[in-house]
């Protein structure tokens, strides 16, 4: 079974950089679709990226993040990176990755099996 494990969270001043790693086991990443999302106490689940697989390696970006985010596999890692920049406080949440044996990825949630356990980001002065 695919087993998913994010990475490199923290604390960030607004303005700052993270990267976040979804490292996969049991399986090549590269034939699953990818997404990362975000959620925070009290609101539903919110896409933030996506990466297709195999020859539809086309992602999607949600508007919040447009410009400022970054996703990108690392197959020789089987891992899919989001590189944060110009963090913003609203950008706070638990970050999750997600994926999925399909070609086209989505913002959906509902479209995922399979889910990492999360990594908190929170960017605050």
């Amino acid at each position: 079974q695919l087993r998913l494990v994010e990475s490199g969270g923290g604390l960030v001043q607004p303005g700052g950089s993270l990267k976040l790693s979804c490292v996969a086991s049991g399986y090549t990443l590269g034939y699953y679709a990818v997404a990362w999302f975000r959620q925070v106490p009290g609101k539903e689940r919110e896409g933030v990226s996506c990466i297709g697989s195999g020859s539809s390696q086309r992602t999607t970006y949600a508007e919040s993040v447009k410009g400022r985010f970054i996703i990108s596999r690392d197959s020789a890692r089987n891992t899919v990176t989001l590189q944060m920049n110009s963090l913003r406080p609203e950008d706070t949440g638990v970050y999750y990755c997600a994926a999925e044996s399909v070609t086209v990825a989505t913002l959906d949630p509902t479209l995922y099996a399979y889910w990492g356990q999360g990594t908190q980001v929170t960017v605050s002065s």
